[in-house]
């Protein structure tokens, strides 16, 4: 998609990297397991799709109407005129471009996505993440997940079991904020890495290292295109 930025094309190896200490630096202090996670999208949001290329296909015929009805002189052996057929045919195919529009353009699909619909798109596909990066086998049930949106422009932090139990989704707002404010200004990178630290801070407090604590998940940034 021309208009959608790939999460991939944000890092290069060493902001990867740079990542992955800010992971491991966190962890030192806390028993939880912290994995972020940017996506370029998190919803298809095909509902949007459909609604832009019907009002596209109407903007073709009144444009169409507007060239084309009444405009052939009378005297003319022409027997065109945009009848039903016409106007049928325009709102097909209009529909079909302004279809394909918003596969090559995603910005333009935005104006019909409600925000309550974003949110469930979004809490749907963190709520995924958090499984395929197996944040549910940590032995303690302290995984937490940072989830970063980039079409939709929202964060998300999950925290498994073990760490619900104590913490609120209200205890990770900073952490939200903070990622947010660096991504609204492209620092990307230290955007990240703030939260993250922020996020072992956290942790620490209310999870602190324990004896014989083993690293049980990758400390990797994870990026879905």
């Amino acid at each position: 998609m021309v208009g959608l930025l790939k999460a991939s094309s944000l890092f290069n190896e060493e902001e990867r990297d740079a990542i992955k200490h800010a992971i491991v630096e966190a962890e030192k202090n806390t028993s939880g397991e912290i994995i972020p996670v940017v996506a370029s999208v998190s919803g298809r949001y095909d509902r949007a799709e459909d609604i832009f290329g019907l009002f596209f296909s109407i903007i073709c015929v009144a444009i169409a109407w507007c060239l084309f009805h009444n405009n052939v002189p009378a005297d003319s052996w022409s027997t065109f005129s945009f009848g039903l057929p016409s106007i049928l045919l325009t709102m097909f195919f209009g529909f079909i471009i302004g279809v394909l529009l918003t596969h090559l353009f995603p910005v333009l699909r935005l104006p019909f996505i409600t925000k309550k619909e974003i949110d469930e798109e979004v809490d749907r596909a963190a709520a995924a993440a958090f499984q395929q990066n197996r944040l549910r086998n940590t032995q303690d049930s302290t995984g937490i997940l940072i989830y970063i949106s980039l079409y939709e422009h929202q964060v998300r932090v999950l925290g498994d079991d073990g760490i619900s139990a104590k913490l609120v989704h209200a205890d990770w707002n900073h952490i939200c904020e903070a990622i947010i404010n660096g991504f609204k200004e492209k620092q990307y990178i230290s955007g990240i890495v703030e939260g993250v630290e922020l996020s072992g801070e956290l942790l620490a407090e209310h999870f602190p290292i324990q004896a014989g604590d083993k690293d049980e998940l990758e400390n990797e940034l994870v990026i879905i295109d």
